[in-house]
């Protein structure tokens, strides 16, 4: 896998410098994050706290370049912590016992360091213009985060393993068979803007995942070819986004959770309405998605498929939806 850019920012107050990192860990850029740090050292700086809030990865090389180097700051009486890691950084310190590296309380506050203060670099490898990291938003512990298409696939057991656990011992649990769960994201992967969006503490705790569809031409077909018009007709709106799956985790901010990634998956995707379609009989389902603010409009025939489908909608512009 190629790890294709990584941005260094630091920051410096007297002894203590603030690295914020963003992008990826990887071949092509743990040469520069090793060179950062040991700059810092070299610098005299005696504590370096490295916020990982928009580093989507990491692999074992950039972890082991973090741990020489907190060896390295502890030899001449410094210290290294980091600080908001991903779920798969999290996953990577636990499985390696490096979590004394990780530090749980949040960075400290850092004043704007002076221009001569300021380093700011970058690396980048050839790469497609879509493989571009988002940036993500960090609220009540709990983080946002657009996936690309092959960081998407990089976690998709992760993301199926939180999807059966959502439903498992539930009503729904027959209409969310993990096989048909991957295959929704395999074939919804490829749709033109498809958008993938994860919900993190040090765990993954939520997804949502779509396409644009409607007048721009995005592809609004679903099997006959029906549902952009389908969806006109029911809310005077010829441009939505599909919804394939929004996935929280069963715990006390779940809702919001929830509500949180499909308003950003709207938000990213240039939409104030968003659509999904669920069997008639998934019950738990229909109830999950009306407590998230959506509305159903009850089974609709016309589209591909043995079952006329249940179609949801949800207007961020907060105005009911009235079925014509």
């Amino acid at each position: 896998m190629t790890f294709s850019r990584l941005g260094i920012h630091r920051r410096n107050r007297g002894e203590r410098t603030l690295v914020t990192l963003a992008g990826d860990i990887g071949p092509a850029t743990t040469p520069l994050l090793r060179a950062a740090v040991e700059q810092c050292l070299l610098d005299g700086v005696t504590e370096i706290d490295i916020d990982l809030t928009t580093v989507g990865s990491c692999d074992a090389r950039g972890l082991d370049v973090l741990l020489s180097a907190s060896r390295r700051a502890s030899r001449v009486h410094a210290r290294l912590r980091l600080h908001h890691p991903c779920a798969q950084i999290g996953r990577l310190l636990d499985a390696t016992g490096s979590n004394s590296l990780l530090l749980t309380a949040p960075v400290g506050p850092v004043p704007p360091a002076a221009s001569g203060d300021l380093v700011s670099t970058a690396t980048r490898a050839p790469e497609d213009s879509a493989r571009r990291v988002d940036q993500p938003v960090l609220r009540d512990g709990i983080r946002l985060r657009r996936l690309t298409r092959w960081q998407a696939e990089d976690m998709r057991e992760d993301i199926a393993d939180l999807a059966a656990e959502s439903v498992a011992g539930t009503v729904g649990e027959a209409y969310h068979d993990r096989g048909d769960f991957l295959h929704r994201l395999a074939v919804t992967a490829h749709r033109p803007g498809f958008a993938l969006l994860v919900a993190e503490t040090t765990v993954l705790v939520g997804c949502a995942f779509g396409f644009p569809a409607g007048s721009d031409g995005s592809d609004g077909r679903q099997g006959g070819g029906t549902l952009q018009d389908i969806i006109q007709r029911l809310t005077s709106q010829a441009r939505f986004v599909l919804l394939t799956q929004v996935v929280a985790h069963p715990h006390a901010q779940h809702r919001d959770i929830a509500r949180r990634l499909q308003g950003r998956l709207l938000t990213d995707l240039h939409s104030s309405l968003g659509v999904t379609l669920l069997h008639p009989a998934d019950q738990a389902g229909q109830a999950a998605f009306s407590s998230w603010g959506w509305q159903n409009l009850g089974e609709v025939v016309g589209l591909h498929g043995a079952v006329a489908p249940c179609v949801l909608t949800l207007s961020t512009e907060g105005q009911p939806l009235a079925r014509r």
